[in-house]
């Protein structure tokens, strides 16, 4: 067994085992980075810390990641990448700009308040006034964001869809500014505010700027997952 790689054994095949692959135990350190930073602080974590939450040595982890900021920065990326790509992906298969916009609007906002992708942001932020490299990958992950609502809102209003009151741009800043502070509040466990009380929020002033009463039946909600890591 090498640097306490965990054996899964199989009693109907006799003495047989299997490791996890590379990828796998990869992806189990991105989660347990990302467990670890909520509980310790994105900026202060060590790599103690990551190896306790993830049941390993500490020369485990640097097995896999000989330096404890890569693996810290792939565990950011993963949350990230839920308010991003996965949503772009989600939608991508929707024609009809409006259940675009709904359907997007209701996956920018946290599950409830233990939602660990937003409270890493949470903490993200509150570290990229220390850390040019957060501030980076917020800006980034901003700025993506509003390129994806002005997508939604301008292919609506060539359609005639929505009539928006304002520059595609003003809107779309406003609806991911919205994403943000109430997905805060959230975590942040207010009494009154939950996630269907944000979304509605979210949506009354989305239907004031684009003219459309955004009548599209809820969904079940299933938060996007990010893709494993790579081997």
């Amino acid at each position: 067994m090498v640097f306490g790689e965990v054996l899964t054994s199989y009693p109907d095949r006799g003495r047989m085992t299997t490791r996890k692959s590379r990828a796998q135990r990869r992806q189990d350190l991105i989660e347990a980075a990302r467990r670890a930073m909520i509980e310790h602080g994105t900026d202060t974590v060590l790599l103690n810390q990551v190896a306790e939450q993830a049941g390993l040595t500490s020369g485990a982890v640097l097995y896999h990641y000989p330096d404890l900021r890569d693996l810290l920065l792939e565990a950011h990326h993963a949350g990230m990448e839920r308010f991003y790509e996965l949503r772009v992906k989600r939608v991508a298969g929707i024609d009809d700009p409006v259940r675009k916009l709904v359907v997007t609007i209701r996956s920018g906002l946290p599950t409830d308040a233990e939602d660990a992708d937003v409270r890493l942001l949470c903490e993200l932020g509150g570290a990229a006034g220390r850390n040019r490299v957060y501030a980076a990958l917020l800006t980034t992950l901003y700025d993506r964001q509003v390129g994806m609502y002005q997508t939604i809102l301008e292919l609506g209003a060539a359609r005639g869809v929505f009539r928006l009151a304002a520059e595609s741009q003003t809107i779309a800043r406003n609806l991911v500014a919205l994403e943000d502070a109430y997905g805060y509040r959230i975590v942040a466990r207010h009494p009154t505010l939950h996630t269907a009380e944000a979304v509605e929020l979210t949506l009354s002033y989305a239907r004031l700027v684009t003219g459309n009463a955004l009548d599209v039946p809820d969904e079940p909600a299933r938060p996007p997952r990010a893709r494993p890591a790579p081997a």
